[in-house]
Formats: C-alpha cells, sequence, structure tokens
C-alpha cells in the first residue's frame, strides 16, 4: 500500500483541488465514466465503486455506461469522440490503452495524443496458476515440466493480445522453453477446464484465480508484480524465482485529449480522494487490488513507460491481432 507521507500528499492535493469550484465541469449532463467491459466485470465494480463517491465529490451525477467489446476498443474509441468538457471519462486497464493496441496495424485511436490521463485508480497482482494435475509447486518446476513436456505446455489467458498473453511470450523467452497460447472469451471460459485439468496453466489477474487457489482447486505458483501481492504474500514473483518477468498491472481514468487541465486536476482530485476513502479501498483489497491515486503526470509518466516497454515486448513476439 501506499506510505503514510505519500497517502496523505494525496489526500491534502485531492482537498485542493476540489476547493476550485464546478465551474469548469459541464453542469447540465451526468458526468459518465465509460467501461469497454459488460456489467459485473473486474473494471465495472471499480467505476461503480467511484461512480459513487465522486458524485458526492463533483457535486453532480456519474453514472457508469458500458461500452463492451473488442478488449475495450470500442470504449476507447468512444472517448476519442466524446465532448472534452469533463462530462465523459474512461476507466481502462493498461491491457486496453497500452498492451493491445500494439498488437493490431491500425487503431481508431492513438493512445498517447487523443486521450489526457487524469489519474491512476488501482493497480493489480497478475499471476500463473497450474492445475492440480500438473507436478510443479514452483515456477522452476513447472519450467522443468514444459521443457519435458512439450506437447502439454499451454497456458490460457482471457483472451489474445492481453497483458497475460505477453507475459506468457516473456516467461517462455527468458525461460528458453516452448509455451503455446490458447486464449478464451474471459475468465469464466477457462477456469473449469484449468480447474479439471484440460489446460495445464493460466495467466490471469489475481482475483480471477485466487479463490481457486484458496480452495485447493488449482495453485498459484508465481506473480508477475515489482513485488509480492499484498493478499498473497506467500506466493513469490516471477523475479524472485529467477526470471526477469515482470508486468505491473493497473486501471487508470482518461479523459479526451482536448480536456483542460482546469478540469483534468478537479477531475483527478476527486478520484483520488474517493480511491483512497477507507471503505473503496478495502473493497479493492477484497478484489486483490491496491487503491493508489496518482496526479496526472504521475499516470502520464506511468502511461508513456508502459508503452515504450510493451511495445517492444509486442513487436519482438511478432503476434499481430485479427
Amino acid at each position: 500500500m501506499l506510505d503514510f507521507t505519500r497517502r496523505t500528499f494525496l489526500l491534502v492535493a485531492a482537498l485542493a483541488g476540489l476547493s476550485l469550484g464546478t465551474a469548469a465541469l459541464a453542469q447540465d449532463r451526468p458526468i459518465r465514466i465509460l467501461v469497454g467491459f459488460a456489467p459485473g466485470g473486474t473494471a465495472d465494480i471499480v467505476a461503480r465503486q467511484l461512480a459513487d463517491k465522486l458524485k458526492d465529490s463533483l457535486g453532480q451525477p456519474v453514472i457508469v455506461e458500458n461500452r463492451a467489446g473488442a478488449a475495450g476498443r470500442i470504449a476507447l474509441e468512444a472517448l476519442k469522440n466524446s465532448p472534452a468538457d469533463g462530462s465523459v471519462l474512461l476507466l481502462s486497464p493498461i491491457g486496453s490503452a497500452v498492451v493491445s493496441p500494439h498488437a493490431y496495424k491500425t487503431n481508431p485511436f492513438d493512445t498517447l495524443k487523443d486521450f489526457a490521463p487524469v489519474s491512476l485508480v488501482a493497480n493489480l497482482s497478475l499471476g500463473m496458476a497450474v492445475a492440480n494435475n500438473v507436478p510443479a509447486k514452483n515456477l522452476k518446476e513447472y519450467v522443468e515440466w514444459a521443457k519435458a513436456n512439450k506437447d502439454k505446455a499451454f497456458y490460457a489467458t482471457s483472451g489474445a493480445g492481453t497483458l497475460p498473453h505477453f507475459l506468457g511470450l516473456l516467461l517462455a523467452r527468458e525461460a528458453d522453453v516452448s509455451l503455446t497460447h490458447v486464449p478464451y472469451k474471459g475468465a469464466a471460459a477457462y477456469q473449469g477446464e484449468l480447474v479439471a485439468g484440460m489446460i495445464p496453466a493460466a495467466f490471469d489477474a489475481m482475483g480471477d484465480l485466487s479463490e481457486f487457489h484458496k480452495a485447493g482447486k488449482l495453485r498459484i505458483i508465481a506473480t508477475a508484480g515489482s513485488k509480492r501481492s499484498a493478499a498473497m504474500p506467500d506466493v513469490p514473483t516471477m523475479r524472485e524465482e529467477g526470471f526477469n518477468v515482470q508486468g505491473d498491472a493497473w486501471f487508470g481514468m482518461f479523459a479526451p485529449a482536448a480536456t483542460t487541465r482546469a478540469v483534468v486536476d478537479r477531475i483527478s482530485a476527486a478520484i483520488n480522494k474517493a480511491v483512497l476513502a477507507p471503505d473503496v479501498s478495502a473493497k479493492l483489497a477484497n478484489l486483490n487490488m491496491e487503491a493508489v491515486g496518482s496526479t496526472p503526470d504521475e499516470f502520464a509518466a506511468a502511461v508513456k513507460r508502459d508503452w515504450d516497454k510493451w511495445g517492444a515486448v509486442v513487436k519482438a513476439s511478432g503476434f499481430t491481432a485479427e
């Protein structure tokens, strides 16, 4: 979690930003938070937690609008074409805004030019799980098993071109082992097969794996973050296991690029106040996420850093999305 000094700074900044008043925001209609995924998913849950808090901070209705499809690309295109007056925002995971665009030859948006980063919202851990019929108890043992069982070394993810997809490719390259990716249409589509041992491994958000791990139905053998997951501190990172594989994931809020800095700052301040509220932080923790918040500049730096990092990974992989 954030240390006390940084948390205090963000809360003070949030209160200062909220004191700017409401004149800069469009007042004639509700603020809409676009989500590129179906209701009930992680992104949708996080957006609705924020909406409930933001309506009080901003003094106007805030609603969540699901624009599901194309791994979040539909919602991103909708944001690009929305009014730049603070009335439309987008909550996006790193995969939709930063990773998957590199896998397409053409995109209906340019992440670095068409959007204004507003604030980080939460960090989340990604992990690797294996079926109970795979004998490996840790990542090193899994790599040895995969080398000895090349015809069985498949791994599932929630879709092609996603961050978990490329984490698998990174591990394969780092460990000098052949791993075959099997994309599914969401976590629910592969979970039963993983639990049944029909597919040996999966990469995904910890929230999609942890309950099965706790129930003894599969084993999470490593996480991909820069540090261990607060929810599962006994599981080592891939780097701790000796493999230079890291993929920190996040959710962040974006606005259309032409949104004025005054509006961006005010919304960012409101988001920080909302996400760092104890009840919201606790609910995010239950989803295996860490509430963070940030300034717009801090989030912009994170977007650019991850854009460059994952662009190189996708290019090296040779993968192109259909």
